[in-house]
């Protein structure tokens, strides 16, 4: 079990998570949990959201609901979160994780997968915000944390959409920053690079993939998903009380 520092600000603290049941957002889930956090996640995986769920309220005897959703159904995004926050309590941290780096040619890319990406990787971290905006309001504030990745900073190939989502989350932090920062909710962005998650491991990763990715970074080791773990767990602390609209690149140096 990973060894995570102990924010007491953390502890009995309302968290939600999108996209929670795997990779980074199952890492979240865990590292939260371990803080003695109440969480609330959904994702579309019903199975795994269910299992994990239950690992971890056995593991770290923490208060963990998970609800299956389709985020891409606003409607439906807006109704699980405050479903959850019934039996959560108000939620006064958003983490909107959720995310599909499916590849796509741009030449070949239909208008249909192209709004496909975008409702996946774009508007559920708004709505989300949206939705909790008056939960952390009359809680006296709030964290919110929106996932982007130095694909918006680098743009690889085959990553119109995606690439085009998360140099967008970058935008919609620093303006929900300005624009809630009046009822104390801090709004940053963590910026990943090539966090090696099952999915990654099972579609990506190659050896010579790998090798590349090496020769771009000065630290040569694998960034894992606690990694990112422990930066968001400092952001929605009170350790990080007076900052936000920043962006925070955990990418092992890619310079």
């Amino acid at each position: 079990m990973t060894e995570y520092t102990r924010y007491a600000s953390l502890k009995q603290r309302s968290i939600f998570i999108t996209g929670g049941a795997t990779g980074i957002g199952a890492c979240l889930v865990e590292a939260f949990a371990a803080q003695g956090s109440i969480i609330g996640f959904v994702d579309i995986n019903e199975e795994a959201g269910n299992q994990l769920a239950a690992d971890v309220r056995e593991r770290f005897g923490a208060q963990v609901e998970f609800r299956a959703c389709d985020v891409t159904r606003i409607d439906a995004l807006r109704l699980a979160i405050r479903t959850l926050a019934d039996t959560c309590g108000d939620f006064t941290v958003l983490i909107n994780n959720v995310a599909n780096d499916q590849r796509y040619d741009p030449r070949y890319l239909s208008e249909q997968a192209w709004y496909n990406s975008l409702a996946v990787n774009l508007h559920p971290a708004f709505f989300a915000a949206q939705t909790v905006q008056p939960f952390m309001a009359r809680q006296g504030g709030g964290v919110i944390i929106n996932f982007s990745s130095i694909n918006a900073l680098f743009g690889p190939s085959k990553l119109p959409s995606y690439n085009t989502a998360k140099a967008a989350l970058l935008g919609l932090t620093k303006s929900l920053a300005r624009d809630f920062g009046t009822d104390k909710i801090r709004v940053n962005a963590i910026v990943p690079g090539w966090v090696i998650t099952e999915r990654q491991l099972n579609k990506w990763l190659t050896p010579e993939a790998e090798a590349w990715w090496m020769d771009q970074v000065c630290l040569k080791e694998r960034i894992v998903p606690e990694d990112v773990a422990n930066l968001t767990l400092f952001l929605a602390s009170e350790d990080a009380r007076m900052i936000t609209g920043q962006k925070f690149v955990i990418d092992g140096g890619r310079l």
